[in-house]
């Protein structure tokens, strides 16, 4: 390839003002001279353009293959109905006509849906066109193809940022005739408070849909709601927040027949629920040693508010000492034990002895309490062995254990059952790794035997029961057989984890889901779409989970054992959304990356986003489904100007690249023969000049 290069010998301004002055004298000489003076212009245009220094190059190119990208749109939008067999056929027919186009080099780039930081940022196919195009010249790029659904999140506003200049021609699948129903949350709270009531709006949107709908509202896997509603027309719903920790409200709409997908015909609405202040009731028989700890610990959290009372003085010690100098105020027990008990969360009597403080009467009250979904803790003394005990009260009734009316004096350790080691309230507490566990001595111990059915977590001396738990319909029960657990909140012989027992004894009682003996969990890792597993329950072995995916596919888990009572294992959701788990009766719930993703949110296949992008690149978009319900896919045609597509081709542009082997330069403007050039023109001028002045 030859080429006319220039390389002045002096700056193009000074070459310029030579020109300027040549052409100036020529003007003056032809004026003067007449056309003889023309041989003077050719003498200085030759002196000026070996000034500028001309040269040919010849050039050895072997041609480069320009680029064609063609995307191919694997989002979640595009597994719906025909499209992912569209999708495939038509890829595989550009594949063969691209391979008859010898001097371009197809790239297919593969896009499925994008993962931000909150975890789905939709279709990014833009964004996967520029990654995948970075290594290729832009004068390269002889055009791109999207093979697409139309539902794409990236759109450029400008041509500008895609850097560089190529057709841009989109072949779009699905139908223009396509139904489909979904659920769009128009007001989705993620906060409630446990006993409460929330409002969640939304609203049912359909294409070539019936106008109403019915929609079933089910909460952590129960239906509590069904109503029939217009569809396009906001309506709201109303749900009890029941527990701590996550209420996952499912908002579903029956399907249409041959819609699109049922996906989105489901919004997953995760709510945490958060408690108001754990209201407790904590009742000292007499003052000991052990009374602070326990209020000490009650006060110290935060979410508990504690009404706690003293008994200072029996009823039947009369020893003349007003009551003005024995207590603050009163025993209000009606007030606590009839009209306000309903309103605590957990009752705790702390070495209380039955002294005729509290009428028969007010303890069915607390058996009804209990029945009824409340909380009692028994910290047991040495009254719990006596007649004063509470056991002879009708509190026995719900009690886990009798006492045998013995008092165990001797230092011994507290340790762990096998039950214990199992249970959530004593499961790998700090120091019960070690046989005997590394905790400090307790001294004392009341004897009991527990109630058939109930199995001690704690032990203490002699192998007698320490603390066993029980459950009484809807309530929760727990006896701790010893007033010693401040012995390790002094310190006394390194002490012991009686903040993480007590706390979890409390909370279990309280029914803090995390603390449930049976239970099943679930819960994302951050790692991808990796997700981790828990079974916790009281038996040695755990069934397989069964995993139902968004779409209704169904897999089954099998966990190892990772802990005592605790069973674990990972894995790697297949698609976004709600994932609905299921071990026996119990069921969990984990949602991958947001509850409703955003490549649901529009599903219909669509030929005006893309359109405005396509139509500026000089580009064109079409559907690929025929009328007939075939495929109508375009010739592929190469073209140096004019339009780049038509109504049954696309176009691309080639830029005619090459690989430079080797380059020869033949100067022009140096050399004998351009000395010679200027030396003839010199003779000519002196000939023709001398010969009119002879003349004349």
């Amino acid at each position: 390839m030859l080429s006319l290069s220039f390389t002045p010998l002096v700056p193009w301004p000074v070459l310029a003002g030579f020109g300027v002055l040549a052409a100036v004298l020529v003007v003056v000489a032809i004026l003067a001279r007449g056309r003889t003076a023309l041989l003077r212009a050719v003498a200085l245009a030759l002196v000026i353009a070996a000034l500028a220094n001309p040269s040919l190059v010849r050039e050895d190119r072997d041609p480069v293959k320009d680029v064609a990208a063609i995307v191919v749109d694997r989002s979640g939008s595009q597994t719906l109905g025909e499209r992912p067999a569209m999708t495939d056929a038509v890829k595989a027919e550009l594949e063969r006509r691209f391979g008859s186009l010898t001097n371009i080099e197809p790239r297919f780039i593969e896009v499925g849906d994008a993962q931000g930081s909150e975890g789905d940022d939709g279709t990014k196919l833009f964004t996967a066109l520029t990654q995948a195009l970075a290594d290729v010249p832009a004068e390269r790029v002889a055009g791109v193809v999207m093979l697409t659904d139309g539902v794409v999140h990236d759109i450029p506003a400008s041509l500008e940022t895609l850097g560089f200049k190529a057709p841009l021609h989109v072949l779009v699948t699905g139908r223009p005739d396509e139904r489909d129903r979904q659920i769009r949350m128009l007001e989705a709270p993620r906060f409630g408070i446990v006993g409460k009531d929330v409002t969640i709006r939304a609203e049912v949107m359909e294409r070539g849909g019936t106008g109403t709908a019915t929609v079933s509202v089910r909460r952590d896997g129960e239906e509590i709601d069904r109503q029939s509603i217009a569809t396009g027309t906001p309506f709201s719903l109303t749900t009890h927040i029941e527990h701590g920790g996550p209420n996952v409200v499912e908002i579903e709409v029956e399907p249409l027949p041959g819609e699109l997908t049922t996906v989105n015909n489901r919004a997953v609405l995760p709510i945490e629920g958060i408690r108001e202040k754990l209201r407790v009731l904590l009742v000292s028989g007499e003052p000991h040693q052990g009374e602070r700890t326990w209020r000490n610990l009650l006060k110290s959290d935060a979410s508990v508010d504690l009404v706690h009372f003293t008994i200072l003085r029996p009823p039947e010690k009369q020893d003349g000492t007003p009551i003005s100098e024995l207590s603050l105020i009163a025993f209000p027990t009606r007030e606590l034990f009839v009209q306000k008990i309903k309103d605590f969360d957990l009752i705790i009597f702390d070495r209380y002895a039955n002294q005729s403080v509290l009428p028969s009467a007010y303890f069915d009250n607390i058996v009804r309490y209990v029945r009824e979904g409340g909380a009692l803790l028994i910290a047991a003394g040495p009254e719990f062995a006596g007649p004063a005990s509470l056991a002879r009260t009708r509190l026995s009734a719900v009690l886990p254990g009798d006492p045998s009316m013995k008092v165990v004096e001797q230092p011994y350790k507290a340790a762990l059952t096998d039950t214990g080691q199992r249970h959530p309230v004593t499961r790998a507490l700090p120091g019960s790794e070690s046989n005997p566990p590394a905790w400090g001595d307790w001294l004392r111990i009341v004897s009991a035997q527990t109630r058939a059915g109930v199995q001690p977590i704690m032990s203490g001396a002699n192998g007698l029961p320490l603390l066993a738990l029980s459950r009484e319909d809807k309530g929760r029960v727990a006896l701790m057989l010893s007033d010693q657990a401040w012995l390790w909140a002094r310190g006394y012989q390194q002490g012991g984890p009686y903040l993480d027992l007590l706390r979890r004894l409390a909370h279990w009682l309280m029914k803090e889901p995390a603390l449930e003996e049976e239970a099943l969990r679930a819960q994302t890792t951050g790692r991808g779409r990796e997700v981790r597993v828990e079974r916790q329950t009281m038996a040695e072995e755990a069934g397989p989970v069964t995993i139902t995916g968004p779409t209704g596919k169904e897999r089954t888990l099998t966990l190892t054992k990772s802990e005592p009572g605790l069973f674990s294992a990972t894995f790697e959701a297949e698609s976004l959304g709600l994932h609905t788990l299921r071990s026996g009766n119990l069921v969990a719930f984990v949602s991958v990356g947001p509850a409703n993703p955003r490549e649901l949110a529009d599903v219909f296949s669509d030929t005006e986003r893309l359109k405005g992008v396509a139509e500026a690149s000089g580009g064109t978009i079409r559907r690929v489904a025929a009328a007939g319900g075939g495929l109508d896919v375009p010739r592929l045609q190469i073209t140096r100007g004019g339009r780049l597509g038509g109504a049954d081709w696309i176009g691309f542009r080639p830029s005619d690249s090459a690989t430079i082997r080797g380059v020869e330069v033949y100067p022009l403007g140096i050399g004998l023969w351009a000395l010679a050039a200027l030396a003839a023109a010199v003779l000519a001028m002196w000939l023709v000049e001398g010969r009119r002045g002879r003349a004349a």
